[in-house]
């Protein structure tokens, strides 16, 4: 089975000329849906996360603030996201999704969730549309509940997944790796455990050869038990947020790759969609699908 994970909170009604795809989640979903792959039967819903879940990873006052729509202006602008109920709640729900996406790829094999990858947010802040980092939630949640002891967070957003890196640089067995563009968003970068900062512009061949090979390598390096594969596919050479120049035959033969180089190795994988911003919201969600139609695929 392919567990397809997602709640219908992740979408809500948002002002459609933001650089933000609020609605991605839902026409995702949709999409998966009308073309079988998401069924009653494989689907799952997770549930609204505790504070105490969050402060494995965030601070508690920040998270207070958050919770109370308290924070400052210049913390919004940060986030460059406004507060609303809505935001709220989709950001104590997605952190569960991809913990439940972890858990149910641990039982499993694989596993999908139609949102996570908010990889810039950090232990006391929100950046880059980014309020809860649902990767070290859910990572730092799975390594205490002793469902497994060394995880791969392998981040193949277009941007670096800086508050990952800064959140989980003390944890020495959940390692990040981040594959980005080196002039791009944020500035500042973090230092993860490897980042692999790619030129601007950057074609097919030279990127996949550098993901495979990077993955390939941290795989027999440090056989983990789990892999949290961040498929963002702001990489797209069309991706208003991207600079790099990597086709659509590009992005299916990379999600193919990841997700079936574990399936080898028999290695659990745990899938969220990461960044995307094309206009064309319909070609973004297609591109989007394609890594759970690579697992729908290798495991269906």
């Amino acid at each position: 089975m392919l567990p397809i994970i997602y709640h219908p909170d992740y979408s809500y009604p948002f002002e459609t000329r933001h650089r933000f795809p609020m609605e991605k989640f839902s026409l995702l979903q949709n999409l998966i849906k009308r073309e079988g792959i998401a069924t009653a039967a494989n689907s799952f819903r997770p549930g609204r996360a505790k504070l105490k879940l969050l402060e494995a990873a965030h601070c508690p006052d920040y998270l207070q603030r958050f919770y109370s729509g308290t924070l400052t202006q210049k913390e919004l602008r940060r986030l460059g996201l406004p507060w609303s109920e809505g935001l709220l709640r989709r950001s104590l729900l997605a952190p569960v999704g991809t913990l439940l996406t972890g858990q149910l790829a641990l039982k499993f094999g694989i596993a999908c969730h139609l949102a996570g990858g908010t990889h810039h947010a950090h232990y006391d802040f929100g950046s880059g549309f980014c309020v809860i980092n649902d990767l070290a939630v859910a990572a730092i949640n799975l390594q205490r509940s002793g469902l497994t002891k060394r995880i791969l967070i392998f981040d193949c957003d277009v941007h670096q997944g800086d508050g990952t890196a800064a959140i989980l640089s003390g944890f020495t067995d959940i390692f990040t790796c981040s594959l980005h563009c080196e002039k791009n968003f944020p500035a500042r970068k973090a230092q993860s455990d490897l980042d692999v900062p790619l030129p601007k512009g950057m074609t097919d061949y030279q990127y996949l050869e550098t993901v495979k090979k990077t993955f390939v390598h941290l795989l027999d390096r440090l056989k983990p038990d789990l892999v949290f594969f961040d498929a963002g596919v702001d990489v797209y050479s069309a991706d208003p947020l991207g600079l790099l120049d990597i086709s659509y035959e590009g992005l299916v033969e990379r999600e193919y790759a990841v997700l079936a180089e574990c399936k080898a190795r028999g290695i659990p994988v745990a899938t969220v969609i990461g960044g995307g911003y094309d206009d064309d919201r319909a070609a973004l969600v297609d591109r989007h699908a394609l890594v759970v139609r690579a697992a729908h695929k290798l495991w269906a």
